[in-house]
Order: C-alpha cells, then sequence, then structure tokens
C-alpha cells in the first residue's frame, strides 16, 4: 500500500511539474507572437498609464516600411511632446528642451511594456505563467503572468488580443500583489493606412543624430558588490553637478525589462542616512559610508535597492559580481 502510494504521488509529482512546463511553453510562445506581431504589424493603440496620482492618455503608431521600423508616440494631454523613431534613430520633442535626436533601437518612453524585450534571454530571470482569458477592449484576450524567479524585482499581468497577438492591458505588481502602474488600451487598429500615414515621417525634418559620449572612465574606487541575476552594468560615468559642482559618478545595471542606476557623491550637510522612498514604481535609497553618500535609484522594489545600497564599498575593484554577496 506505502509502495503504491508512493508511486502515486510521484506520479503526480511528475504530472504537474510536466503540465507547468507546458503552461510556461505555452505562455512564452505567447509573448514571442506578441513581441512578433508589435515590430511586423502596421497598428495604432490608444492607451492610458494610470498611476497612483494621475492618469495620462497615449496615442502609439507603428508601421515597418521597407524592413525599417517607424514609430510615433504622442502625449495627449498638456504640452505637446512626442517621441519618433525612424529605424535606430530616435528623436524627442518636449516642451522647454531643444529637439535631439539619438542613435538606438529603443524608445525611452512609456510604451506598452515587453514590446521590444528579448523574451528568450529574460526567460533565464523569469517565468511564464498562463492565467485564462479575458477580455480587453472589447476583445478576447489570453492572460498570463511574468514572474522573476529570485522574487528579487517586479512582475507583470500581460493581457494579449488572440487575434492580432498586440497586447492590451499591461499591469505592473511589487512583490505584495499591489498594482503599481496599469497600461490600458482604449481602442485600437491595425491595418495598412497606419503605415501610410507614418511613411510621412521620412520626410520629416528632425534634428541631426547627436554623438552621445560613452563612459568617460573605466576604474574607480567603488563597487556594487551585489546585484540580482541578470542585471548588468553599463558604462560608468563621472560628471559635475551644475547646482552644487559637486563630482557625482554613476552606472546603469539592466535585465532588459528593469533598470537601476548607483550614484556615489561626496557626503554634506544635506546628506540623507538611511532615506528610503518608493514613488509608483520608482525607488530611491540612499546611505552614508565614511565621507560619500551612495544612492540607488530605480524600477525595483525597496528591499532590492536597499541590499544593493549596502553592498557597495570604496575598495578600487575590476569586475562586479551578480547574485553574491561580497
Amino acid at each position: 500500500m506505502k509502495k503504491f502510494l508512493t508511486s502515486s504521488i510521484l506520479l503526480f509529482s511528475l504530472l504537474g511539474t510536466q503540465a507547468f512546463a507546458e503552461e510556461e511553453s505555452s505562455a512564452e510562445a505567447l509573448l514571442l507572437q506578441m513581441n512578433d506581431a508589435s515590430q511586423q504589424l502596421n497598428y495604432e493603440l490608444s492607451y492610458i498609464l494610470i498611476k497612483k496620482n494621475s492618469i495620462e492618455p497615449l496615442l502609439y503608431r507603428h508601421a515597418k516600411n521597407d524592413s525599417q521600423q517607424l514609430a510615433h508616440l504622442v502625449y495627449l494631454s498638456g504640452p505637446v511632446r512626442e517621441v519618433i523613431r525612424r529605424g535606430n534613430e530616435v528623436s524627442y520633442i518636449e516642451p522647454g528642451v531643444d529637439p535631439f535626436t539619438i542613435e538606438s533601437g529603443k524608445m525611452v518612453a512609456p510604451l506598452m511594456p515587453l514590446l521590444n524585450s528579448d523574451v528568450k534571454q529574460l526567460r533565464e530571470y523569469y517565468d511564464y505563467v498562463r492565467v485564462g482569458r479575458a477580455r480587453e477592449a472589447g476583445a478576447p484576450t489570453q492572460v498570463f503572468r511574468v514572474v522573476p524567479k529570485d522574487g528579487l524585482r517586479y512582475s507583470y499581468v500581460l493581457w494579449v488580443d488572440e487575434k492580432s497577438k498586440l497586447p492590451l492591458r499591461a499591469d505592473l505588481l511589487d512583490r505584495d500583489g499591489e498594482i503599481l502602474e496599469q497600461y490600458r488600451v482604449i481602442s485600437y487598429a491595425v491595418n495598412d493606412h497606419i503605415a501610410t500615414m507614418l511613411s510621412s515621417l521620412d520626410e520629416v525634418q528632425l534634428p541631426a543624430v547627436l554623438s552621445l559620449p560613452k563612459g568617460n572612465i573605466e576604474q574607480t574606487f567603488w563597487h556594487v558588490g551585489w546585484v540580482p541575476n541578470g542585471f548588468k552594468p553599463k558604462d560608468l560615468n563621472r560628471y559635475r553637478m551644475l547646482a552644487t559642482e559637486d563630482v557625482v559618478e554613476s552606472q546603469m545595471f539592466s535585465d532588459g525589462l528593469f533598470s537601476f542606476s548607483v550614484y556615489i557623491s561626496e557626503r554634506d550637510s544635506h546628506s540623507l542616512k538611511g532615506q528610503l522612498i518608493r514613488q509608483g514604481r520608482r525607488t530611491v535609497h540612499s546611505i552614508v559610508l565614511n565621507d560619500k553618500q551612495i544612492s540607488v535609484v530605480g524600477d525595483i522594489p525597496p528591499a532590492t535597492a536597499q541590499r544593493i545600497a549596502q553592498s557597495v564599498t570604496l575598495n578600487k575593484v575590476e569586475k562586479v559580481d551578480e547574485g553574491t554577496t561580497p
């Protein structure tokens, strides 16, 4: 009887594991379809970004013209703000700032999440879990979650249109399941007329591409001893603050979905020791170590930001280790 019971438990365990693997594979396949649709179709999304204290209406159009990606994001309230993408050139038009263009395949703007993310790379750090079916913007959708394997970052719930495979809703959740942000499509269209509309972007006179300097330092006196697995360091930078003349060094880290930056500056009378602030998705955590202020700012949970800040040492090092404590 014990052998039979043990065998049954083992069988059900194996079946459960297999079912989870199949669900994860199915969710990943849907994510890949969404990724492909968002880059290949000619479409328009009218959506709102809901935060705790604000609602931002936006209009996003995308088309593919002669193998070149064209995209146009318009902020629909307040001063005129636009982001235009032509291939690998992205132009920003904002009030109070001269328009500028940079060479990049990514628009830094409130786009629907995971539109241009590397789904296969993210699989190493996130689980894809199908939840079921629902309805958004008047269309049937498949719902699934993108959940961090380590619990050290935020997660998403996505609603994907069953027909077009475009994302129609995305909820950003913290580790307690609280909604930090919502992207909700109000209306959308998929047709070739949008490609005709966006083809005029090729004739628009936009600012020349700026030559952005790369990291201006290779080595420094500080070291981040721990970051969650998957967060890769970018260039180190050193610059002087215009208002205070203080020298600040910084480095950004990204896992392809979320990012944060570490800032090191001189300690002064305004330094905030142990200050922890979270506003929506953005966390700011500052500590003082010897004569330096260490600040971690980014789209990560407060506990993760705190652990990163506490791992910083002021000895000169060569390499940042991932997922380990010094």
